[in-house]
Formats: C-alpha cells, sequence, structure tokens
C-alpha cells in the first residue's frame, strides 16, 4: 500500500480516512456515497499454501480508504454493492494493523458465480473462510470491536445481522485503522459502491442474536 498521507472526510465517520491511491475513490458527501474503482489484479491476501515462505505469496496492492478510529468499543457498517464481473470481485470492510496482521469482511463474488460473504484474517500469513451466499449484489457488512476482540457480521436487508467471525489480531486493540477496500484479484477491475456508511461507539450486546 501507498503511504498514508492526504486525508479525507467521509459522511458518517468521526475520523479522517486516507485513500491509497486518492485516483481509485470518489467521496460524495452530499449523499454519503463512497466509490471504488478496484484495478486489474488487485488483492490484498497472503497465500498459507504449504511451503510458502514468509516473503513469498503476499499481494498487498488493492485500493484502500482507511482511518484510525477512537479508542474503545465501535461498531463500523456500511452497505456494500460491487458490479461483479469477475471470481473473487469484491468490496470489503478492511481492518488494518500492518502488513502481516489484518482482517476483511468481504462481499465477494465465488468461483461458483455467486455473490457470497467471506472473511479472511491475517496472523503472519491468512485464511479464507466462506461464510454463506446471497442472491443480491447488495449487503451491509459489519465490524465491532468489543474490548480487544472483534467481530463481523452481515446483513441482507440492514436490520438483522448473521455473525461471520469473532477473532483477536495481534495490536488489533489498540492499534489497528479500519475502512474499506475494493479488490478483482483476477479480473479487469470492478467498481464497488459503499453507502449508508455508520460509526457508532456502542458496544455490541450480544455476538449471536442477531441485532
Amino acid at each position: 500500500m501507498d503511504p498514508m498521507t492526504t486525508t479525507w472526510n467521509v459522511p458518517g465517520l468521526p475520523f479522517a480516512v486516507s485513500p491509497s491511491p486518492e485516483t481509485a475513490w470518489t467521496v460524495a458527501e452530499a449523499s454519503g456515497t463512497v466509490t471504488a474503482m478496484a484495478t486489474p489484479r488487485s488483492d490484498i491476501f497472503i497465500d498459507p499454501g504449504p511451503g510458502t515462505p514468509p516473503d513469498v505469496g503476499a499481494t498487498l496492492d488493492a485500493p484502500t480508504l482507511l482511518g484510525l478510529p477512537p479508542d474503545g468499543d465501535f461498531q463500523f457498517s456500511a452497505r456494500v454493492t460491487v458490479d461483479f464481473t469477475a471470481t473473487y470481485d469484491a468490496g470489503v470492510l478492511l481492518l488494518w494493523v500492518d502488513e502481516r496482521h489484518w482482517g476483511k469482511l468481504c462481499f465477494e463474488f465465488s468461483p461458483d458465480g455467486e455473490p457470497m460473504i467471506v472473511s479472511v484474517v491475517a496472523r503472519g500469513v491468512a485464511d479464507d473462510a466462506n461464510a454463506f451466499g446471497v442472491d443480491t449484489r447488495t449487503v451491509w457488512l459489519r465490524v465491532s470491536r468489543v474490548d480487544h476482540a472483534f467481530a463481523y457480521h452481515a446483513s441482507v436487508d440492514g436490520r438483522t445481522w448473521r455473525m461471520v467471525r469473532y477473532f483477536t489480531v495481534d495490536g488489533a486493540a489498540t492499534a489497528a485503522t479500519i475502512g474499506l477496500e475494493a479488490q478483482s484479484p483476477t479480473g479487469d477491475g470492478c467498481r464497488v459502491t459503499f453507502d449508508d456508511i455508520r460509526f457508532t461507539r456502542d458496544r455490541l450486546a450480544d455476538l449471536r442474536d442477531g441485532s
């Protein structure tokens, strides 16, 4: 990723964010809509395959829009619409500590041509876990911090949430930035729209009750 220097304000977020690269991102302040153009063959992934040395198999070039949230518990969500074209095209909520420690909550196009909720967490190398498929090109994604841990949820209506993952990453409780990402690992790029962007300091009351 490029060094984060330029900062922007995004409606719904109480902290500034930095685009990388700037040319991939557009913010419409009147509507609170953020649009990203994923660059061709772009991704954030570290292959965990057998025999892969720590310095091989990492791709960390997808466009990002990241900022440092305030301390303490929070809930960060957005409605994500992806113009799917190629396998693994995705709109992502990204949690980022450094190049070896991060987490992605993805709305992604599966190899079967199905929109799907996917999560990926890197602790040196990355894992890759499919959650569930949906029959639409728009979903809501949410990242919550609860003490030192994080929870991923997804929703098809913005009201009822299904838990995707509950996890920790070294350093994330104090040093993580959060934001948006767009990727097109096998394709020539795709358009991702983020709107209904919300950030609250409310503590998540229950991981599994759908609230």
